[in-house]
């Protein structure tokens, strides 16, 4: 299958190694030689330099040729433009990245107008994982999620206390028929491993059989369990800011926004009721502490910048702030988040690069999906005829760490793996993975024994 990516930024780059690791065959088109020849360096794919706004460069493509166009560039309107052409010249199916909240309500006619298939918004997409977090507290729909034969349940460790101390090899032998496939942990997602400690505070992530998870939500689960948010303060009011801060509102949750801005404070003050926007630097300790940072129930920080959002979501953690939440697109900083206090930290670039995936991958592929807290995501696939994971004990496949195979239904009955498991032809397996792993799975299962269907 054939792709083309229009824009060779951070989300082109993740949605290039996404799509190579799944075995498409790539072309990635810029402006820039730069950023194509990096490109280069590191993956075997076919770049273009040049202008995808341009017809005539589109037809000697043969963009006809192609099953998919993704636009991705940091214009909305040239994203819209190059898909509505790339339509029109006979592509089959168009992606574009549509970030500007004056597009908010109108994307459906937008997409009928322009012949576009599906439209991303990495910022809206973020703000409402946020959002889910801070209202509702629990990610999988109020703490569980039924996914089919199995099941998954979510709760904080102190629910059942006898879990905390123990090893994640013990915690396997006294929840019978369930498996502890996630760990939320100041603000980061991991995979256990059996010498895992359950730590206090630790939110679990549990995939059992129907009966058995549902036995165990009778004992851990808070029935109508939402916070009791109040006072929220954002830092940056970008484009993510601004779709948390009118989510939040519209929930009757005081709202302050900080942005350095001033041409955009009056924009977020004409387009947001209810909200107070402050023009200043958030990171300037007086101006927080004069607007009661410690009154806060949450703070949030999405700025465009990595470096300060930690710093922000640090401070605020000093403030002993019950839920700060950042905003960080670098995956090299993922440990720092650890040590910081973050209740939560997100990757827009990840997520986004999942999203266009599993649309490209389409439901024949994916039986179903369902994202954790923005960093990791459930899947089911079929086993396909000599498919790589079938044949051969799990202990004895290399699966990259950070992915773990989680469940198997398989003829009316759900089964919860161990290592000397063995995946049959036509198994539906349940996998879990961090989406910071999405291109190590998609290479682990770039093989032509592995079939999706």
């Amino acid at each position: 299958m054939k792709v083309a990516i229009a824009g060779a930024g951070k989300l082109g780059f993740n949605v290039t190694e996404a799509l190579l690791g799944s075995g498409y065959e790539v072309m990635l088109i810029d402006k820039d030689p730069a950023l194509l020849q990096k490109v280069s360096n590191q993956f075997d794919l076919l770049t273009v330099s040049g202008n995808a706004k341009n017809a005539g460069l589109l037809k000697d493509l043969a963009i006809k040729t192609y099953d998919y166009l993704v636009a991705v560039t940091d214009n909305d309107e040239k994203n819209m433009v190059i898909c509505s052409m790339a339509k029109k010249l006979g592509c089959s199916t168009v992606i574009a990245r549509v970030r500007d909240p004056e597009y908010e309500n109108q994307l459906d006619f937008i997409k009928e107008a322009l012949g576009i298939d599906y439209i991303v918004n990495p910022d809206l997409s973020i703000a409402k994982e946020i959002y889910k977090y801070l209202v509702e507290k629990y990610t999988l729909t109020n703490g569980y999620f039924s996914a089919g034969m199995t099941s998954i349940l979510e709760f904080t460790a102190d629910r059942l206390p006898i879990l905390i101390g123990k090893k994640i090899a013990e915690v396997g032998k006294m929840l019978d028929d369930m498996l502890v496939v996630a760990i939320s942990r100041s603000g980061k997602i991991i995979v256990p491993r059996g010498n895992t400690d359950v730590l206090d505070g630790d939110y679990l992530y549990v995939l059992g059989a129907d009966e058995a998870v549902l036995k165990l939500k009778d004992i851990v689960h808070e029935k109508g369990k939402y916070t009791d948010l109040q006072k929220v303060m954002i830092a940056g009011g970008g484009k993510s800011g601004y779709y948390l801060a009118k989510l939040l509102a519209d929930f009757n949750i005081s709202v302050k926004i900080i942005e350095i801005d001033k041409a955009r404070c009056q924009y977020l003050s004409e387009q947001l009721d209810d909200v107070l926007v402050l023009n200043g630097d958030a990171t300037d300790l007086s101006l927080l502490e004069d607007e009661n940072i410690d009154e806060m129930d949450a703070f949030v920080s999405v700025t465009g910048f990595d470096e300060e959002n930690l710093l922000l979501a640090l401070i605020a953690s000093q403030k002993n702030i019950e839920d700060v939440v950042a905003k960080i697109s670098r995956n090299s900083y993922r440990e720092l988040i650890e040590k910081m206090g973050i209740s939560m930290a997100l990757n827009p670039l990840d997520m986004t690069a999942t999203e266009i995936l599993r649309f490209i991958q389409g439901s024949k592929h994916i039986l179903f999906s369902k994202m954790i807290q923005g960093q990791a995501e459930f899947i089911e696939i079929i086993a396909g005829k000599n498919a790589k994971l079938t044949g051969s004990p799990l202990s004895e496949l290399k699966i990259p760490d950070g992915i773990i195979i989680a469940a198997i239904h398989r003829n009316g009955e759900a089964i919860i793996p161990k290592g000397s498991t063995v995946i049959e032809e036509g198994d539906k397996v349940i996998i879990f993975f961090l989406l910071s792993q999405l291109q190590k799975l998609e290479k682990f299962f770039q093989t032509k024994k592995w079939n999706f269907i």
